[in-house]
């Protein structure tokens, strides 16, 4: 964490024995370690907060980002329907899937068609 070495912490011990003296050190030690990792574990939950909380402001970035992207994709691909229907010719599909059959027939299959929509009424 302060990333010191064996000397400065050789140094540090002995500075300590001779202010605190041989009877307190061990006491003040263990309290001193105490909240050495208290503060280990304060920082290590703030890392992890901000950690989270990156993660999700990307998870939204990406999230934003790829309905953009599908927006788009659903307005090209409307486009591209919308001029395909443009490009449709109705009449021509009418005459390329109508047989080939006399005049006679055809004005007797439509005959028929119309009788079918539209039944008569006859009163017995």
């Amino acid at each position: 964490m302060f990333d010191m070495g064996f000397i400065e912490i050789l140094v540090i011990g002995i500075v300590a024995l001779v202010v605190i003296g041989p009877e307190r050190l061990p006491a003040v030690a263990k309290k001193a370690g105490y909240y050495v990792g208290k503060v280990q574990r304060f920082v290590t939950n703030v890392r992890s907060d901000v950690e989270r909380e990156f993660r999700t402001d990307e998870l939204q970035r990406m999230l934003s980002e790829q309905q953009s992207e599908l927006q788009s994709l659903k307005q090209k691909v409307d486009d591209s329907v919308s001029e395909a229907t443009q490009d449709i010719d109705v009449d021509t599909i009418e005459q390329s899937i109508k047989p080939t059959l006399p005049d006679e027939k055809i004005s007797n299959i439509s005959d028929a068609d119309s009788a079918i929509k539209k039944p008569e009424t006859e009163s017995p």
